[in-house]
């Protein structure tokens, strides 16, 4: 049995107008066959790309050297 990387998530039915030349270039640039696939995809590569920004933009304010805030109220 082939596992699937989606047994262990929530997923929901949505019924969306989805622009039909734009999936196909997404199915081509993602080589995915399905819609489901596809859609799928997209998505879990845009919430990685957010993930990833959002660490980056955390690491560069760990990284700054600020004030002590006791000194704020001086």
């Amino acid at each position: 049995m082939i596992a699937s990387r989606y047994i262990l998530t929530a997923m929901a039915k949505h019924l969306v107008d989805i622009d039909e030349e734009a999936l196909g270039a997404a199915r081509a640039e993602l080589g995915t066959h399905t819609i489901r696939d596809t859609v799928n995809e997209a998505l879990s590569r845009a919430a990685g790309q957010r993930s990833a920004e959002v660490k980056r933009s955390l690491d560069r304010l760990a990284r700054l050297e600020l004030d002590d805030q006791n000194d704020a109220w001086l």
